[in-house]
């Protein structure tokens, strides 16, 4: 009985040491998510809830976040983040641009041509731009409590995103998080049109019909904007991987 009781123990010692080493614990997905590095650009996104991004690395993109765990904006936070983008520096020449393709068209010719003329287009543009930033990214939002901010879906194929970015215009999210008819962008946008029409277009202008035409310019350009605003995180970091191959 001992010996069979030492040979039983010395194949139990063997047994062990010949073991293979135990698999390390199975982290679960959601902790290993949580885990994974985040750039600084999503990290800044979720602790402050806005974006530091500018599209083509020039026109202000602080509204867009690639993260939906990001925290809700405050009013002032809602304001403040129109009101950099909307006097960022970029928007001299970005607005002189548009001024002068509007003169070389000569649309709305009660402007005039000349330098007279390309300035009243320039302010034009300046405040049309401006007073729809206000209303369709602070005014109307804070009032609705409508989150203004345009979230990357980031997957899917192209025309699945591409048909996200479109609904964008007519869906957005309340502050707390539910899904909500868009009145921020259409309601805001056809109020700055007929404030701006109304008030220092040409008085040629001043009409229904100059009114619906620049409501609808302007959502035109938003639902472009958007699809930029989609593909362009992809896009840019392609251009910064050729920018910085890893070594």
């Amino acid at each position: 009985m001992t010996s069979f009781a030492q040979q039983s123990s010395n194949t139990q010692q063997t047994t062990a040491q010949t073991s293979t080493p135990a698999d390390p614990p199975v982290v679960p997905a959601k902790q290993a998510q949580s885990n994974a590095p985040t750039s600084p650009d999503i990290k800044r996104q979720e602790e402050t809830g806005t974006s530091n991004d500018r599209l083509f690395y020039a026109l202000p993109n602080f509204l867009t976040v690639e993260t939906k765990n990001v925290p809700p904006l405050s009013p002032a936070q809602k304001f403040w983040v129109v009101t950099r983008g909307s006097f960022d520096v970029i928007q001299i020449p970005w607005y002189g641009l548009l001024s002068g393709v509007s003169q070389a068209e000569n649309s709305e010719p009660g402007y005039g041509q000349g330098a007279s003329g390309y300035g009243k287009r320039y302010a034009a543009y300046f405040a049309d731009g401006t007073i729809e930033n206000y209303f369709t990214g602070a005014i109307l939002p804070v009032v609705l409590r409508q989150d203004p901010r345009y979230y990357q879906l980031g997957k899917g194929s192209f025309w699945h995103r591409t048909e996200y970015a479109i609904s964008r215009i007519f869906v957005t999210r309340t502050d707390a998080g539910a899904a909500q008819f868009n009145y921020s962008e259409i309601v805001g946008s056809a109020l700055s049109s007929g404030i701006s029409t109304y008030s220092y277009h040409p008085h040629g202008d001043r009409n229904l019909r100059n009114t619906a035409s620049v409501w609808g310019t302007q959502v035109g350009y938003d639902t472009l904007t958007l699809g930029v605003k989609e593909f362009w995180p992809d896009i840019r970091r392609k251009l910064n991987k050729r920018r910085h191959p890893a070594e």
